[in-house]
């Protein structure tokens, strides 16, 4: 049995400019400025025992029994037993801290904690850099999903990070080296609720996608707010963080019609009005979680506006997706 634990993320700046079709030619770059948080993916495999009628069971949302890859539904793990050449039998279960298609980076997490853990059946320990770099492929290249590069970077590295973009093969991590605690009072500012809606990320991206040509400008001044927002990470202005994420906000919902809804501006309006500074829609768009930027001593108004809706506490974390439970060969009667 094997059990890796991957994080899910926020993503503060940067968001759409890690799309390959923004920073792949035409001499764009890319920059996130993001973290993980301590709110993980659990993947556990083992080698199915040949006791049973299926070769193979996958256990998520959905039970699947199956006899080969090509019957496996779930698109990352057909892929990811496919890119792995994966032959035994194998049980393959998905537990998650927070429900999957809320902006999370949570597919993502998926893809990298199952690439972990399979590596870690054949007795390899991949790079941080591998396993990013291999789950881009098989989500961009194999699953032919609507997905940026930012999410298998952070799921593998951990961390609070500043990612780069550019060219085909240009991804670089530079862990932000912020004194604990002034992360702390970073994190202190900042609250976590979930809209109530769940969406298919690369569903909503793909307007996203399309528009990227359109939106040079937009994308642009987006990437340029990495820059800024750590510039005041490096300064006492935590204010100014927030009031950038509202800037940035406003700049992201135009670009698609997909990416915000009435019900997400009435939540974001409320929670302006009671005292937040800024704040953003994570991931993709459409719904999941939120993230409101607000100084301690508002928060309570914020809450008590807010209160119909889920407000979910954490913390940052830093190390990335981890192997947690080694025995490698469960399940085999050979």
């Amino acid at each position: 049995m094997i059990i890796s634990r991957t994080p899910f993320r926020i993503s503060f700046f940067g968001g759409g400019t890690d799309y390959p079709g923004w920073f792949q030619g035409q001499g764009h770059k890319g920059a996130v400025l993001a973290t993980t948080i301590d709110k993980y993916c659990y993947i556990s495999c083992r080698y199915l025992p040949p006791f049973f009628e299926h070769r193979s069971r996958i256990i998520y949302s959905k039970m699947e029994h199956v006899h080969n890859i090509d019957e496996i539904n779930h698109p990352a793990v057909r892929e990811v037993l496919r890119f792995m050449k994966v032959e035994e039998g194998i049980e393959i279960h998905h537990d998650g801290d927070l429900p999957a298609r809320t902006g999370l980076g949570s597919s993502s997490s998926f893809t990298v904690g199952l690439l972990h853990s399979l590596y870690a059946m054949k007795g390899i320990m991949p790079t941080k850099e591998r396993l990013a770099k291999e789950a881009i492929h098989i989500e961009q290249d194999m699953c032919k999903e609507n997905v940026g590069c930012q999410d298998q970077m952070l799921a593998s590295f951990g961390g609070f990070n500043y990612i780069e973009f550019g060219g085909s093969q240009h991804l670089s991590v530079r862990k932000l080296t912020i004194p604990e605690e002034k992360l702390r009072f970073l994190q202190q500012h900042m609250m976590l609720y979930f809209t109530g809606f769940s969406r298919t990320a690369s569903e909503v991206a793909a307007q996203q996608v399309q528009n990227i040509p359109s939106k040079t400008k937009e994308l642009q001044i987006m990437h340029d707010m990495v820059s800024e927002a750590l510039s005041i990470l490096n300064t006492d202005r935590i204010m100014d963080f927030g009031k950038l994420l509202n800037d940035s906000w406003k700049l992201k919902r135009s670009l698609s019609g997909k990416i915000s809804t009435p019900h997400i501006d009435e939540i974001y309006e409320t929670a302006i009005a009671a005292g937040a500074i800024g704040g953003k829609l994570l991931g993709a768009g459409g719904g999941g979680f939120a993230l409101i930027f607000a100084a301690p001593e508002v928060q309570p108004k914020i809450k008590e506006k807010l209160s119909k809706l889920l407000l979910v506490p954490f913390k940052f974390e830093s190390l990335g997706s981890q192997i947690i439970f080694y025995q490698p060969n469960s399940g085999r009667v050979d």
